[in-house]
């Protein structure tokens, strides 16, 4: 479990710090699925009625198009990413995914999480 000193859990105190932090909110609110695990053993971080998405902290984002794309393809809906946010610098992030999405004229949908904001979307 993730903590402050003196072993006083941060969730507990409103800090979202792992990925399944943002990821139980947000897939419950899309009436998801958590951690759905695939023949392989994978497992997409939500499955919704029209989406695998998978969640990943902006430094990954080139990691997530290859997950979600695969997860897409074994569920047979359309791929999604929920790029986590932890501060202003990681919008450059947020840019190299749009880029590589719209350059290679992927079908995957982008959503936003965390403290950061995305500049062009409120969410």
């Amino acid at each position: 479990m993730n903590s402050l000193l003196g072993g006083v859990p941060i969730v507990l105190l409103g800090f979202p710090v792992n990925e399944l932090d943002y990821q139980k909110p947000w897939c419950s609110s899309q009436d998801g699925v958590i951690e759905f695990v695939l023949p392989d053993r994978t497992r997409v971080d939500c499955l919704t009625a029209t989406h695998a998405v998978e969640f990943d902290f902006a430094p990954k984002w080139a990691e997530s198009i290859g997950q979600a794309l695969y997860y897409a393809g074994q569920t047979r809906r359309r791929a999604g990413v929920v790029l986590i946010l932890r501060d202003s610098g990681d919008v450059r992030y947020l840019r190299r995914l749009r880029s590589a999405v719209a350059s290679a004229g992927l079908a995957l949908d982008i959503w936003t999480l965390g403290p950061a904001k995305d500049p062009v979307n409120s969410n």
